[in-house]
């Protein structure tokens, strides 16, 4: 079987505040759009609705190595300290428009009663869409994941500490609460 994983990054960064008050699930679906642009330039647009079958949804808007990406996140796993949302997101090319696959994995654990570890992970993944695209290309999957692994990295390194900072402060204001 093929593995079509395009990309896994993983960072953490730390969160100042009791894990008893941070929820990530209450964070993300009520995230303003100045708020997630805060965390990273290439965040152009965020907001949030329900999918078909009723779940929570986050709609992200963002460039990533000069291509726009359409993100609708619905969720599969909304605890406090987890949130793991999936997207078949639309990628708009300057060859094209196509699909790839996103699972965005949102954890944080204890560190202490002040503290919490929290790890984004983004997982990309080829969609039939995908290959089908860049096939009629000749572009070979192993040279499109080489390309996309350096931004894909980059951007996380950049936004998981602004993400932390976003949470804390979104934690922090429930203990005033």
């Amino acid at each position: 079987m093929e593995d079509n994983t395009l990309v896994e990054s993983i960072i953490s960064a730390t969160i100042n505040a009791p894990i008893e008050k941070v929820d990530i699930p209450s964070w993300c679906f009520t995230l303003s759009e100045s708020e997630y642009q805060s965390c990273s330039p290439g965040q152009c647009s965020a907001g949030a609705s329900t999918s078909l079958d009723g779940r929570r949804m986050s709609i992200n808007v963002e460039i990533l190595g000069g291509s726009l990406i359409v993100q609708r996140y619905i969720e599969e796993v909304a605890r406090p300290d987890h949130l793991r949302l999936v997207s078949t997101s639309d990628v708009f090319t300057a060859t094209g428009r196509t699909k790839i696959g996103v699972i965005w994995d949102l954890v944080v654990r204890k560190v202490d009663d002040k503290t919490c570890e929290f790890t984004n992970t983004v997982q990309t993944c080829a969609t039939p869409e995908l290959l089908d695209f860049l096939g009629s290309q000749g572009i070979p999957l192993d040279v499109f994941r080489g390309g996309r692994k350096p931004i894909s990295e980059a951007h996380n390194r950049q936004e998981t500490p602004m993400f932390a900072k976003s949470i804390e402060r979104h934690a922090l204001q429930r203990c005033r609460d």
